[in-house]
């Protein structure tokens, strides 16, 4: 698959999978052996667990929503700089439904083999996102 191909395929990722919630398209973008790399989420390591935990995050936050900030390329990784937005209507980890609304960003490498990303590098404001839900106080 060529860079541009790959770009494509995170774009309408972002849009179905993310904005949309449609879980049937996870086996068409990311591939059976799967390998996750989040410090935030040690536990997720392969796809079942991603999986998993794509359906906790869209059940704490049903309107979750993804902007894609920068999309850049090269061999066989896409780097994506993101924020996602979205209201706590539902238990996020232990944290009860808030219901408030947060906009937090992040960076995700992924590296894709024959069009499907194998292996994902993720970095983001957990710190920004806790202070919005109220769990840890804003500094002053």
């Amino acid at each position: 698959m060529s860079v541009e191909e790959n770009k494509a395929g995170t774009r309408r990722a972002i849009e179905e999978f993310w904005n949309q919630g449609n879980m049937e398209l996870l086996d068409e973008f990311w591939a059976p052996n799967y390998i996750n790399h989040d410090p935030t989420n040690p536990e997720v390591r392969d796809l079942e667990g991603f999986k998993q935990w794509v359906i906790a995050a869209r059940t704490a936050f049903p309107d979750l929503n993804v902007t894609i900030d920068d999309l850049i390329a090269e061999g066989d990784k896409v780097v994506t700089r993101w924020t996602v937005r979205g209201t706590q209507k539902g238990e996020f980890g232990k944290i009860p439904a808030t219901g408030k609304q947060v906009a937090f960003t992040g960076i995700t490498i992924s590296r894709f083999v024959d069009g499907k990303t194998v292996e994902s590098w993720w970095s983001d404001d957990d710190l920004g996102l806790l202070q919005q839900l109220g769990v840890i106080p804003p500094m002053e």
